[in-house]
């Protein structure tokens, strides 16, 4: 009788848990403020295509609204009012992350951000790294417009396609650490001194550069993982 085959000795490959980086070029420097952008426009494009937020975030603007200027306010149904009371409460807490993190930006240099969904921030199900040590960090007039940066990012995205073999998901918790320099002097972000990145999440890493720069060195002693206070929900309508 004919014997089934062996399992390989050794470690198993857990390819599936883990999508190819997505690398990004950018032909110059860029300042703080554009990696800041960088990070408020990754937070929603990867809370939407996750299924956390049912549109876009610009389009959950103006869903929230309610109205256009200078109309009345109409009064809406039980469960589309409900709909209504998530999404406000969704976007005002990303407003207030992206807010507290423009101030980050400026305190300190952040060569990488995490974004934690599922789970918890020490065992999460899905782990988005944005890595930006190898970007060059110039003043406003040496530096390249965000606009064109983002259009490039995106497009390496959209080629990419990272999220497409992932399966839909519930609703879960989010969780933001940035990676600062101890004495930032931050009063919003909590550090986390013995924060160790997970290993075992489905894990996709956007690797940000400037051309023919190497990766700067942010030595482990002085850079310390920093976690948002405010944990994001979004929501299903």
């Amino acid at each position: 009788m004919e014997q089934p085959p062996r399992r390989p000795r050794g470690p198993i490959r857990r390819s599936s848990r883990e999508a190819p980086d997505v690398c990004v070029a950018f032909p110059g420097p860029v300042t703080r403020e554009s990696c800041c952008r960088f990070i408020c426009e990754l937070l929603k494009h990867i809370l939407h295509q996750r299924h956390q937020l049912p549109l876009p975030y610009e389009q959950l603007l103006h869903f929230c609204s309610g109205k256009k200027d200078g109309e009345e306010v109409v009064r809406r149904p039980i469960k589309e009012a409900s709909d209504s009371r998530q999404c406000q409460r969704a976007l005002s807490d990303l407003a207030e992350v992206m807010s507290q993190l423009d101030v980050f930006f400026t305190l300190t240099a952040v060569p990488r951000v995490l974004l934690l969904l599922g789970g918890s921030a020490v065992s999460p199900k899905e782990l988005y790294v944005i890595d930006m040590e190898g970007i060059q960090v110039g003043n406003g007039e040496q530096s390249l417009s965000p606009r064109s940066c983002l259009r490039q990012l995106f497009r390496a995205l959209f080629l990419a396609d990272p999220f497409s073999d992932l399966r839909s998901s519930s609703l879960m918790s989010v969780v933001l650490m940035v990676l600062g320099h101890r004495h930032c002097a931050t009063d919003w972000f909590r550090p986390k001194l013995n924060y160790k990145v997970p290993t075992r999440a489905h894990t996709l890493t956007i690797k940000l550069s400037s051309s023919g720069t190497e990766d700067t060195t942010y030595p482990s002693d002085d850079y310390v993982w920093f976690q948002a206070p405010i944990t994001l929900r979004g929501f299903h309508n």
